[in-house]
């Protein structure tokens, strides 16, 4: 039996590296997910384009300026000359944020009197507004403080607010990013190449080939999917190497859990797979169809949207996506730490999941043969 599977891996390897277009899955896919996650999907909002409408001229209104752009969130584009070309500016969306001092502004702050400022914003991005807004609400209100410092000690509240962010001290989006590129590459990966693999067999003519020789249905299926899940280990040992060498993500948890992890996943991406490849008939149908499980999949993971926001009856659906709970282990080993102590509902759920998933799809795969 075990010779048998080995001489199926052995010529399933063949033939993938055979083809360009596996190839391609194989290497290519990863390596542009990888960069497209860790450089540019980002929610981290900096270089923010800012015009500045300054009537007081003085050199407390300079400072103020000079501050917002030496934060690295916001740069200096403009300097308007009238409230019209300020909003024009705004109009036309070439800058996020204006500015605007008011005549009286540097005289209000020697004399202790409340200083205005304003901030125009462009909301069309309700996002990047919002952001903008909290940015330069912290660096004019420091600015305050150390123009008076007397005063704020008496505007000061006496319970004071101290806030920390866990697991990622600097919010960077790289590092709720870059770790979930193991679970997408692994799922498309493999479920594009299970698929396709066993249709373009079915395909060549090359499928009556094999039923006539001593190999089982069991065997075959396991010769079909091994490579696959080899390779889905190869994409997840790379990814991680990439993150912590090239992205500085830590890994605090242990790296056997995420192995353990991503084999447990492995069955139903690759059941899913092997289903697909029941209910096709080209690779062209199996490509479709790929897709047509893997979009919603993302969406309903909660990487893009958060589960909770999303309707009850869509909620109980993202219950049966094994997306949803691979992205909770692997951000919980690389950015918490976590052990199974904390992780086996989510490592039952997709055992469950995958058992079912393969089950199913091994008995279509032995009718569909037979």
């Amino acid at each position: 039996m075990l010779s048998r599977i080995r001489h199926v891996v052995i010529k399933e390897f063949i033939q993938l590296f055979r083809d360009r277009r596996m190839k391609a899955i194989v290497f290519v896919i990863p390596v542009i997910q990888l960069m497209v996650f860790g450089y540019a999907v980002t929610t981290d909002v900096t270089d923010i384009s800012l015009a500045v409408f300054d009537l007081d001229k003085s050199a407390e209104s300079r400072e103020l300026f000079r501050r917002m752009e030496s934060s690295g969130y916001f740069t200096v584009r403009y300097f308007a000359g009238s409230p019209e070309e300020t909003q024009d500016l705004l109009d036309r969306g070439l800058v996020t944020v204006a500015l605007q001092v008011n005549r009286g502004f540097s005289e209000a702050i020697r004399k202790g009197r409340p200083a205005e400022v304003q901030v125009l914003l462009d909301g069309t991005d309700s996002n990047t507004a919002q952001v903008a807004m909290d940015y330069a609400g912290r660096i004019i209100r420091k600015y305050g403080r150390d123009l008076a410092p007397q005063a704020a000690e008496q505007g000061q509240p006496r319970v004071a607010l101290a806030t920390r962010a866990w697991y990622n001290p600097e919010l960077l989006s790289r590092n709720y990013n870059v770790p979930g590129v193991i679970a997408f590459v692994i799922m498309l990966t493999c479920l594009l190449l299970t698929s396709m693999a066993i249709v373009r067999e079915r395909e060549i003519g090359t499928m009556e080939q094999l039923m006539v020789t001593p190999i089982r249905p069991l065997e075959l299926m396991l010769g079909k999917t091994i490579p696959f899940a080899l390779i889905g280990f190869f994409d997840m040992i790379m990814i991680t190497a990439a993150a912590i060498l090239k992205f500085d993500i830590p890994i605090r948890g242990s790296f056997p859990l995420l192995c353990a992890a991503t084999a447990i996943y492995l069955l139903s991406v690759l059941g899913m797979g092997l289903f697909i490849s029941t209910v096709s008939r080209t690779q062209q149908q199996a490509l479709m169809a790929t897709f047509l499980l893997y979009i919603p999949a993302v969406l309903l993971s909660g990487f893009m949207f958060p589960i909770n926001n999303m309707p009850h009856v869509i909620q109980y659906f993202t219950y049966l996506n094994p997306l949803r709970y691979f992205l909770v282990i692997v951000r919980g080993i690389f950015l918490k730490g976590n052990g199974v102590d904390i992780l086996w509902p989510q490592m039952a759920a997709l055992l469950l999941i995958g058992l079912g998933v393969m089950a199913v799809s091994s008995l279509r795969f032995r009718k569909r043969l037979g």
